[in-house]
């Protein structure tokens, strides 16, 4: 926690408009939100749009709107403002052209006269040298005065080695392989992200930058870059991939990155999607799973971040969804699954469907489980026998064995009560009657009544469909067994 004689911490998300955001990208920014909010921190959002060719219609509202579904909410950003804007990149140009001022004034900036077909000629050059390409051995002697016409590059100082110390990988250092001039401004007038999040990160008072460990070789030219500017670089975070779902690579849209808006389509709940990608690469010490938002607040730290990376494994995912399904009341789990019912339910009253829920909340792994295990109580299902042919038990029984044990199921649930305890009684009772294992006997039943691949409890199913509609679909299930 911070006291009143530290820095206040202040964290970013620094995301590009140039499409969907995925689960990586998520968990760059609930890391730096966590860390923010539990050492009564601001966290800033900011939109990283100076590489106008990939900029995509749409995304950043797209990014910000995932942002608030999640509930990671910002203090300071677009919609919001705050002291240290614009917070718009795009925005920002004049105060990357100040700052630039500052290094050519120095000498340590200077115009980049050289073609394309000149620089492919400096690489050859290199290679037939055997040495590796780099720029700053081919600055040109004389460069023109900068008017914005040509990129304006940084020279990098003398090449040296560089150390610093990441909250998660520890003790890291580089060479003076590792330097070498960059970009700072293009030829569009746009700084590139090696210039302009520094500017930026400076500018709005950043302290802690969290970001992917693709970063770690670019961390060098940062920090010569920081020296020159006269900036204490703030704390320079770097987190493990999350690896695609073999472990053996960065995960990638190949390999299910999908957008976090499809998985909201596809029912996963947001505090889910949080405890999940929270615990990807990061736990507390304990075996414990589930982890409320303010349990992860309270808990979080980057010393607890594992270095290695953290494989994604969506079968896990679907398990923690269900877990936080089971969790909700029924009145917030009512609200929250208003669109996912099936089209048959749409006369049904709010009462019939609180009631169904009831009986489904617990066999739910997304909210877009709904339709498959409630569509039978609000319309009549086609029968489907290769459900019984592709069951394991029931496929070993013939015809008749199958008719004789449905006819008996309608004899004695016609003189049952009805009620889920009376029903099970009935069940029972059919059980020692019939000699049948419960497997074999119950899930002939549930099929017959529902043709559906699950379903709640077959006594609070029998009492929820009502005894008529129980006894009209075991005589269609015979019928079909009779033909």
């Amino acid at each position: 926690m911070t006291d009143s004689n530290q820095t206040p911490i202040r964290t970013r998300f620094a995301p590009s408009p140039t499409g969907y955001i995925h689960v990586g990208n998520v968990r760059a920014a609930l890391f730096p939100w966590l860390f923010a909010r539990g050492n009564n921190g601001k966290f800033i959002v900011r939109i990283e749009d100076t590489d106008q060719a990939r900029y995509v219609e749409g995304a950043q509202d797209l990014i910000l709107d995932t942002l608030k579904w999640l509930g990671i909410n910002w203090d300071e950003g677009p919609q919001i403002g705050g002291e240290y804007g614009p917070y718009i990149q795009s925005q920002r140009v004049d105060h990357y052209k100040q700052w630039a001022q500052k290094l050519i004034d120095k000498g340590l900036a200077y115009a980049d006269p050289y073609t394309p077909e000149q620089v492919d000629a400096f690489r050859a050059e290199s290679k037939a040298a055997k040495q590796p390409f780099l720029f700053r051995n081919f600055r040109p002697e004389n460069p023109p005065v900068w008017d914005g016409s040509m990129p304006l590059r940084f020279k990098v100082g003398e090449p040296k080695r560089y150390t610093w110390h990441d909250p998660v990988m520890g003790e890291l250092s580089a060479g003076p392989e590792a330097l070498d001039d960059f970009i700072l401004i293009k030829s569009d007038g746009m700084p590139t992200y090696n210039f302009a999040h520094i500017v930026d990160d400076q500018d709005m008072e950043i302290t802690h930058v969290v970001r992917g460990l693709e970063y770690i070789p670019s961390i060098p030219k940062y920090l010569s870059l920081y020296e020159a500017l006269e900036i204490t670089p703030p704390v320079l975070v770097c987190l493990p991939h999350i690896m695609a779902p073999d472990g053996k690579k960065k995960l990638g849209k190949r390999d299910g990155a999908k957008s976090v808006t499809e998985y909201k389509n596809e029912g996963i709940l947001p505090e889910a999607m949080l405890n999940f990608l929270a615990s990807m690469g990061w736990n507390d010490g304990t075996e414990q799973e589930l982890f409320t938002v303010q349990e992860l607040i309270d808990k979080f730290s980057f010393d607890r971040v594992q270095k290695s990376g953290a494989r994604f494994d969506e079968t896990r995912l679907l398990w923690m969804n269900g877990q936080w399904i089971r969790r909700l009341d029924l009145d917030d789990l009512m609200a929250r699954v208003d669109s996912f019912w099936p089209e048959s339910a749409e006369q049904a009253s709010d009462d019939e469907k609180r009631q169904i829920l009831t009986l489904v909340q617990d066999r739910l792994k997304t909210l877009a489980d709904l339709p498959m295990l409630t569509d039978y109580f609000f319309s009549e299902p086609n029968v489907d026998l290769s459900m019984i042919s592709g069951n394991k038990q029931l496929s070993k029984l013939d015809r008749a064995e199958i008719v004789n044990l449905l006819t008996a199921a309608k004899t004695a649930l016609s003189c049952s009560a009805f009620d889920p305890s009376s029903l099970q009684a009935t069940l029972n009772q059919l059980l020692e009657s019939t000699g049948q294992k419960p497997g074999i006997l119950f899930s002939l039943i549930r099929l017959a009544v529902s043709w559906a691949p699950f379903s709640p409890a077959l006594n609070d199913t029998l009492s929820t469909l009502g005894q008529e509609v129980v006894a009209r679909r075991l005589q269609v299930a015979l019928d079909a067994f009779a033909e």
